[in-house]
């Protein structure tokens, strides 16, 4: 074992890092009273082995094995506040998605209604929910084997033959990029390996719950490998829906991934990748809990107004008002079709002074909803769909070297993303007893079959020069700054036509100084109002970090960390407010990049003595966060 400090100290000076070291782990352990704590199982030499992982070297036995700063390195090595779940890990808990990681890893908060409607926090800073317009951005950044995945849908699926999830807390704009303010999600798949393996796995459960996941690996020659992957999820629905007979809510997933790997020496690798998933449940609703009182008057409220459409022949009754009998009359078709898959291919050549990688990569996401946005037998609501396709292209070139003071990491990054979605909104029969009020509220044919059809697209164009650099003042001390240089560009075309229950198309707008709308079409208009707007903008950005870290002793790692980074712009596609004009606000088309300003102080230790493979960290971190329109 080497010594803690410097050999020409001896034993005397081993002995006193010894207990510095002891004295700093006791701090750290009354910190932990007041901070959370993290512990995973080291990656084994074998998995690092599988990897591409150098096992010869001592960082790689019985220690965990990042990628965080895009260079391999020990988890305790790297100076943020990181966590680290590995592949046991996620089978032994059942933890088959990032909705399911938010269990095992501090900090991370992950909310979804469906997969387009999916916020990611950490830190409680990232996306507020309920945030669905495509031309803003998430707060952080998901990566698949390297690959940014833009839209978090990605989070839904399950994981597949997924070897170590990191992540990592706090800004990470440098190496990882916009859109990162509050951290980032790092997931490493397994690779081919020249050795053969395989591995398989049938889970069965209540609400027959059924997954089966299977991976094999091995070589085709002794320069090239090969490894596939597949899974396959199903679950009978929560709730009985009594107008379609149907349970729902329920699971039906299928995944599958293929590698290829190219080896001709040992200096240069060339590994080709696909992957495929769907979903295509029964879904989704909810259940009647109670009714929640509004400021509305009686007469207005939820109960007066079914026994108003009763004693019109409505005759309409919930089918419990028991939630536990989990029992829904939702009669608007369901759907909640996804599709999300693509291909990649990353070269990593060792060029002796220094290492090259390459990451080309396109991915594309399809997804067909179709929703009951009254969640009733009642047909307020009649139709609601927002089916979107995206298709995303990334190009990264990074040059990393590591020498005896000075690491570094410079790169270049391209990324082109386009997004269409066809809306549709109709009213249905009981729309105008809802909506309206007085003799409106009595006459169907007022908002029946009113309809909203909505078109957009956008388009994303973003591309950045970057660098960190580590130097090592000494065998302790180490300042680490970086810098990331961001150009993008988003343009938008959203435009909505609405038409009557008779097929016409209606028009809102109202001349300068003529007069207000009124009866029938000032009703329909103040359900949906037709717009176009073609949005555009762009923007550069400069973020940059400084980190100081100092190793007090073995296992013993304090830092401190100074952030700017920024969300990117963004541009509004879900319809402007309107003027006293009745006319699109356009001064809110387009939203200003949000800048962020972080400070971080932390210290990262390994108890027991490093009997137990755990790694804790405690830190202390403050953002500033400020949007201008």
């Amino acid at each position: 074992m080497p010594t803690l400090l410097s050999p020409k100290g001896g034993a005397d000076s081993e002995t006193k890092g010894v207990i510095m070291r002891h004295f700093l782990l006791a701090g750290a352990a009354i910190a932990a009273l007041a901070t959370p704590a993290f512990a995973q199982d080291a990656t084994p030499a074998a998995d690092a082995a599988a990897q591409g992982f150098d096992v010869d070297s001592p960082r790689a036995n019985g220690e965990i094995i990042v990628t965080a700063r895009r260079r391999q390195e020990t988890a305790q090595e790297v100076p943020l506040a990181i966590s680290v779940v590995g592949a046991n890990q996620i089978e032994s808990t059942g933890n088959f998605n990032i909705l399911k990681l938010q269990q095992l890893a501090p900090t991370l908060q992950v909310y979804s209604s469906n997969p387009r409607n999916t916020s990611v926090n950490i830190r409680g800073l990232g996306v507020p929910f309920g945030l669905t317009s495509d031309g803003f951005e998430q707060g952080v950044g998901i990566y698949v084997d390297d690959v940014y995945n833009s839209r978090v849908a990605a989070a839904v699926f399950d994981f597949l033959d997924v070897n170590q999830v990191e992540v990592l807390r706090g800004p990470q704009g440098t190496l990882y990029g916009k859109n990162t303010t509050a951290g980032a999600i790092n997931i490493t798949t397994n690779q081919p390996t020249f050795d053969f393996e395989g591995r398989a796995e049938v889970t069965a459960g209540n609400l027959n719950f059924k997954q089966a996941k299977a991976a094999v690996s091995g070589p085709l020659s002794d320069k090239v490998a090969v490894r596939v992957a597949g899974g396959v999820t199903s679950r009978r629905g929560t709730l009985y829906n009594t107008i379609s007979k149907q349970y729902v809510n329920e699971q039906d997933n299928l995944g599958v991934r293929g590698s290829l790997l190219f080896k001709p020496n040992d200096d240069l690798s060339i590994t080709l990748s696909g992957d495929y998933s769907k979903q295509d449940p029964e879904g989704f609703t909810t259940v009647f809990v109670r009714v929640g009182r509004t400021q509305r008057a009686l007469s207005r409220q939820y109960d007066a107004l079914v026994a108003a459409a009763n004693a019109a022949g409505r005759n309409y009754g919930l089918p419990s008002r028991n939630p536990y009998d989990r029992l829904s009359d939702t009669d608007a078709n369901l759907n909640a079709g996804n599709k999300i898959g693509g291909a990649s291919i990353k070269v990593n050549w060792d060029l002796g002074v220094g290492k090259f990688t390459s990451i080309t990569a396109w991915r594309y996401w399809d997804w067909k909803p179709e929703n009951d946005r009254d969640f009733t037998g009642l047909s307020i609501v009649a139709k609601s769909q927002n089916p979107s396709q995206q298709d995303q292209y990334s190009q990264e070139f990074r040059y990393n070297y590591e020498g005896e003071r000075v690491d570094f990491v410079v790169g270049l990054f391209g990324f082109k993303q386009r997004i269409d979605t066809q809306g549709t909104e109709q009213q249905g029969i009981d729309a105008s007893r809802w909506s309206l009020t007085g003799a409106q509220a009595n006459d169907p044919s007022i908002l029946n079959g009113l309809t909203a059809t909505n078109t957009q697209y956008l388009k994303s164009t973003s591309a950045a020069l970057f660098g960190q650099a580590a130097w090592k003042v000494n065998d302790k001390l180490t300042i680490q700054p970086g810098v990331r240089l961001n150009y993008d560009k988003k343009s938008g075309f959203y435009q909505r036509v609405v038409t009557n229950g008779a097929g016409a198309v209606i028009n809102c707008t109202v001349p300068p100084g003529g007069p207000a709308l009124t009866g029938n079409l000032a009703a329909q208009c103040g359900v949906y109002q037709p717009q176009l707007t073609q949005p555009s903008a762009s923007k550069w950005n400069f973020t940059y970090d400084l980190n100081v870290n100092y190793k007090f002793a073995r296992g013993v790692l304090g830092y401190a960390t100074y952030a700017k980074t920024f969300k990117t712009l963004g541009i509004n596609q879900n319809g402007l407010p309107l003027t006293s004009a009745n006319v699109p606000d356009l001064t809110a088309s387009t939203v200003k990049p949000e800048s962020v300003h972080h400070f971080e102080v932390g210290l990262k230790t390994q108890f027991w003595d490093r009997r137990r493979p755990s790694t804790s960290a405690h830190s202390a971190q403050a953002s500033r966060i400020s949007r201008r329109r």
